[in-house]
């Protein structure tokens, strides 16, 4: 896990130094708070219009669809956030499994969650349905 996030974070880094590179370039002057601004900016806006879209186009079958993967991207936050704040607390082991496992609970709760709540609708439909026929 560590090899990993070590990993992202040279990408990461690099891709800073290049982007105020270029843009530095371009834009003298520019902070590293105004790179931030536009870099974030950009991608936030990014994420924000195919979500919006892709939101849209799901809402139009059922909103449990946007619900299910806004609770999932923000666990993935909280479970990453576990973990490294394990590894620079030294309280647990920071490991990659101890994510898939809570994950995986997640799946498991919710769907099951999700399975039972179905039933439940379907039951009611049909008590409902048997109870306006006279039964």
């Amino acid at each position: 896990m560590v090899t990993i996030i070590k990993i992202i974070v040279s990408i990461v880094n690099y891709i800073h130094d290049f982007l105020n590179h270029v843009l530095g370039l371009w834009m003298p002057g520019l902070t590293d708070k105004d790179l931030h601004f536009l870099i974030i900016g950009i991608i936030g806006l990014v994420i924000f219009v195919i979500t919006d879209y892709i939101f849209k186009k799901l809402a139009k079958y059922n909103i449990t669809i946007i619900s299910v993967i806004y609770t999932f991207t923000v666990l993935i936050v909280i479970v990453f956030s576990i973990e490294i704040e394990q590894k620079i607390t030294k309280r647990g082991s920071m490991e990659f499994s101890d994510i898939i496992s809570g994950l995986w609970g997640a799946i498991v709760l919710v769907g099951g969650y999700i399975v039972l709540n179905i039933l439940y609708n379907f039951i009611s439909a049909q008590i409902s349905k048997h109870k306006h026929k006279g039964y």
